[in-house]
């Protein structure tokens, strides 16, 4: 099992910054691929970043593309998530989520553990 919890969301205004960190905790964290997925309300869940498990590639969704920077700290069991310009539709549950693959994973049904998920909310 792997345990993940979110933190860092929070009420900011457009073109504001927010950083997210992960931890994980239960198995060694570098053996997965790490993701961010966003919920906004009455939407599914959709795919936001996503990165190997040494850190040495990554992956985005267009909408976020430029503006979103995730990275990982293996000796420190967390991935974090670096959003810039933030935008009223960045507006979320953000949620961390594992994968045991090998490869660039942008489908939820890949990853294996999640968290519970933290707010963030943009305002205009």
């Amino acid at each position: 099992q792997v345990q993940l919890r979110e933190s860092g969301g929070g009420l900011v205004q457009a073109g504001d910054s927010l950083r997210l960190s992960c931890v994980a905790s239960g198995r060694t964290f570098s053996n997965y691929g790490m993701g961010w997925f966003r919920q906004a309300p009455g939407k599914e869940r959709e795919f936001v970043a996503t990165i190997t498990r040494s850190g040495g590639n990554t992956y985005y969704a267009d909408s976020v593309k430029g503006r979103f920077i995730i990275s990982r700290d293996n000796a420190k069991n967390t991935v974090f998530l670096q959003m810039n310009s933030l935008k009223p539709e960045d507006t979320a549950v953000y949620y961390c989520a594992a994968d045991s693959g090998y490869n660039i994973a942008t489908m939820s049904e890949k990853y294996d553990y999640w968290g519970q998920g933290t707010q963030v909310f943009v305002s205009s």
